[in-house]
């Protein structure tokens, strides 16, 4: 992944940069926000900002704002200020960093914004029918259309494709078309050129011209406007695109890959997505199918996922016991390997013997063979047990919701992608309920790695003990980690 880091490496904030290097990330560097700016101006492949908030985080987000620049800015402080963290998160920055950093913390956030994961974790014949017809259809050119639900691993089996295509020596974009809002994603795409619209300062490269000689990867594109989606498919058929404000075409070379969690075809159906545009990309489907549907991946991705894990955290490795598996074998996994990742996570902080048993998996839906655990955020009241529609009495509809997605969250850790997924909601409705709630001085389980945000004071999150490490989020992808 890309980091471009904005301020003096002469102190703590180099010390981070270089713990993100041992993780892997490439960085770039820049001392004031016009360089910056002028760096993310010419590569649209920068997956996260560092911002030391001595610079200004809020005027950093402010000019990517104008500029339809969408990347996630990270403020990092000493934290001796506790106004620090307040400030930068109401600025706009999507979590914040206290210097001088945690290595854990640090890949955290990296892992979260970039979502990359590196290896498939395969051992059910289902899932690997899956992987063989992905790897036959690899090496060629054609568009590839990559259905299944939330957290079964789509971005995963992409980046399977891109790494056994002819193309894997070029770049890997992705675009998550669910998280970008509908006024940015088409300067995100195509880019745009300098007085295109009131902020355009300069030239800016968009994710095609980014994904050149390589493979775009345009996640969740079922959530893409029907305006843009013309667009769009007039790049697939020239091979060119138009950037906002441009006054010729530019040549791209770019393989495309498409994830959805719908059904593209009843999209179509109800005017939802263009005709045209699904045949072009459905030139080759691919099906990844649920957890619950490849039954014999779950012991596999739950030791991969309880040692991972243990590494992140400090802690010895341990099996997972035969109770635990058969409590894990039983569960329906609404939420798939994600799902799966954050109860392995949940389990291995849990667990206090030679084996994690089977009293260390906590799940929340009931299912055959397993008992339903809730968990209620601070401040909040407790769900009723067994859900007994009569300890809902007395108590308003807004109620009941609220703490059902507060829980809902603290279940996942603070994943709003599955979180969404689990309710049934879309992360857009998710977004804005949680600010109402915050707004309202509710406690609201902050994303992984970032602290907790709430209108009153905000102390920014102390370096993580072995025991209090977040767990990463990987959007749509989950299905593997990077090692």
């Amino acid at each position: 992944m890309r980091v471009l880091i904005i301020g003096s490496l002469a102190g703590d904030l180099g010390q981070a940069g270089r713990l993100a290097m041992a993780r892997g990330a490439r960085l770039d560097h820049a001392d004031t926000q016009e360089a910056a700016l002028a760096r993310l101006r010419g590569d649209a492949r920068v997956d996260v900002v560092l911002c030391d908030v001595a610079v200004g985080v809020g005027a950093v987000v402010r000019a990517l704002a104008a500029e339809r620049i969408a990347v996630p800015v990270v403020a990092c402080g000493t934290g001796r200020d506790p106004d620090d963290a307040v400030r930068a998160i109401r600025d706009g920055a999507r979590e914040f960093l206290p210097l001088p950093p945690d290595p854990d913390l640090i890949a955290t956030i990296l892992e979260a914004a970039s979502g990359e994961a590196q290896a498939l974790v395969v051992r059910d014949p289902v899932m690997a029918a899956t992987v063989r017809r992905a790897e036959t259809v690899a090496a060629a050119e054609a568009s590839v259309l990559i259905m299944g639900e939330s957290g079964t691993g789509k971005e995963v089996i992409a980046r399977h494709i891109h790494r056994r295509s002819r193309r894997a020596g070029g770049p890997f974009v992705a675009l998550n078309c669910a998280a970008i809002p509908e006024t940015l994603l088409e300067s995100e795409l195509f880019g745009h050129e300098k007085g295109a619209f009131s902020g355009a300062v300069a030239r800016r490269t968009g994710k095609f011209e980014a994904a050149d000689g390589g493979t775009l990867l345009l996640d969740e594109i079922s959530e893409m406007d029907v305006r843009l989606q013309a667009k769009l498919l007039r790049a697939l058929q020239e091979r060119e695109i138009d950037r906002l404000g441009g006054a010729a075409p530019v040549k791209v070379n770019v393989r495309i890959l498409a994830t959805t969690n719908r059904d593209l075809l009843a999209e179509v159906q109800r005017g939802g997505f263009r005709e045209d545009l699904y045949f072009r990309l459905n030139v080759v489907s691919l099906r990844v199918p649920p957890l619950r549907e490849r039954p014999g991946d779950i012991a596999a991705l739950a030791d991969h996922f309880a040692r991972r894990y243990a590494e992140v955290n400090g802690l010895p490795p341990r099996p997972v016991s035969r109770d635990a598996l058969a409590r894990l074998a039983a569960y329906p996994w609404r939420g798939n390997v994600r799902e799966l990742e954050n109860t392995m996570h949940r389990a291995v902080l849990l667990a206090t013997g030679a084996e994690i048993e089977a009293d260390a998996i906590e799940l929340t839906a009931a299912a055959p063979g397993t008992a339903a655990v809730h968990h209620a955020p601070a401040g909040q009241g407790a769900a009723p047990a067994g859900g007994a529609i009569a300890g809902l009495v007395g108590r308003t509809v807004e109620e009941v919701e609220r703490d059902l997605i507060l829980q809902t969250l603290g279940h996942t850790l603070g994943n709003r992608t599955h979180a969404a997924t689990i309710l049934g909601i879309s992360i857009r409705a998710l977004r804005n309920k949680l600010r109402d709630y915050a707004a309202q001085g509710a406690a609201v389980p902050p994303p992984p790695g970032a602290a907790v945000v709430t209108p009153a004071t905000i102390a920014p999150a102390p370096p993580l003990s072995p025991s209090r490490a977040p767990a990463p989020s990987h959007g749509p992808a989950g299905l593997s980690l990077a090692g």
